[in-house]
């Protein structure tokens, strides 16, 4: 809900354009998404005049399913063969849903970018600094025990090295996802020329973390190499690596943590709120526990990220503005600034 209210705020914030397209990269089960569009009916009398809408990047034929039955009760049909959008539907409160299998296939136009949880799920590559130089962490069969797989240090420099190693590093281990660096390169782009904004969710840290490789199965560690294709893979978002890619085309905020923007979003008000009018105790200690595992520095309060793109202009400051001097400073950023109760 506090995401929906991010968008809706920005949105107010950039000068309420006519249109807004919602995307969200690698949405899941479509529960976030589905959030988010309850809060924008909640406030539909403020984005009445705007034409809002829903694009989905999934690849996943089984995962675009359940979204479809979330979003649209199941009410989507195949979209014909020659347009970008492979499928399409209504959503319960009447907002057109298009899902496409490419960022490319989204169709240009003043957008809000979703990424939760996805940047951390692409591949990386791994590198070990060595006494003769950087050298690439391969995979290769175990010669001794057949059907195990083990890492390796390349022999030699490969092309990866050559081209995804900074040259400022100084980390002795790096992982890059160059995948990474290619959508926000995309999605700085697309914000650049059309406005809008991207807001990033995600394990993550500032270019100081080293080997967060790892698999986890049924919700418990799994060891990356066994029985491969059976466990989920993640490495941990170098959010100084998607700044870079930015390339200065967009300004970036954050990486903030989880709990920091939360608490600027309002949480703690919001859940008073949600806690006053849940009647039955079940449902007060889900929510306690709910706000727990979101806020708590042990918990995902300190490893989970928000980072954003937004244009430039949105971030103007105050004292360079023109010299008629009739420009009233901007809106904060909500999320990443304090948030102050008038």
């Amino acid at each position: 809900q506090l995401i929906g209210i991010w968008y809706i705020s920005e949105w107010m914030a950039m000068g309420k354009p006519n249109t807004f397209q919602l995307v969200e990269l690698g949405p899941g089960r479509g529960t976030l998404t589905d959030d988010i569009l309850r809060v924008f009916n909640q406030l539909a009398s403020v984005l009445s005049k705007c034409d809002v809408s829903v694009h989905l990047v999934e690849v996943s034929p089984k995962l675009s399913e359940i979204q479809a039955a979330m979003l649209a009760g199941g009410k989507a049909q195949p979209n014909p063969e020659d347009k970008s959008a492979y499928m399409k539907g209504i959503s319960k409160t009447g907002i057109p849903i298009f899902w496409y299998r490419d960022i490319q296939d989204v169709p240009p136009g003043y957008s809000f970018y979703l990424a939760h949880e996805f940047f951390d799920a692409l591949p990386i590559h791994k590198f070990q600094r060595t006494e003769k130089g950087w050298r690439e962490v391969l995979v290769d069969i175990d010669p001794e025990v057949p059907d195990q797989l083990r890492f390796v240090l390349s022999p030699s420099r490969t092309p990866a090295t050559q081209y995804f190693i900074q040259p400022e590093e100084t980390r002795d281990h790096v992982e890059v996802c160059p995948e990474a660096g290619v959508i926000v390169q995309r999605l700085a782009s697309r914000i650049e020329k059309d406005g809008g904004a991207a807001l990033v969710a995600d394990y993550g840290h500032d270019g100081t973390k080293t080997d967060t490789f790892r698999g986890f199965r049924n919700h418990k560690p799994h060891d990356v190499l066994s029985a491969p294709g059976t466990a989920d893979l993640t490495a941990d978002v170098d959010f100084s690596y998607l700044r870079k890619m930015a390339q200065g085309r967009t300004a970036t905020l954050g990486p903030i943590k989880q709990r920091e923007f939360l608490k600027n979003m309002g949480i703690d008000l919001r859940l008073q709120v949600l806690l006053q009018n849940s009647g039955d105790t079940a449902t007060r200690e889900q929510l306690l526990h709910s706000y727990d595992m979101l806020m708590n520095p042990e918990k995902m309060g300190d490893c989970f990220n928000f980072f954003a793109l937004l244009p430039h202009h949105r971030l103007v400051h105050p004292d360079k503005k023109d010299k008629s001097g009739s420009k009233s400073p901007l809106p904060p950023v909500a999320g990443f600034n304090e948030l102050l109760l008038k």
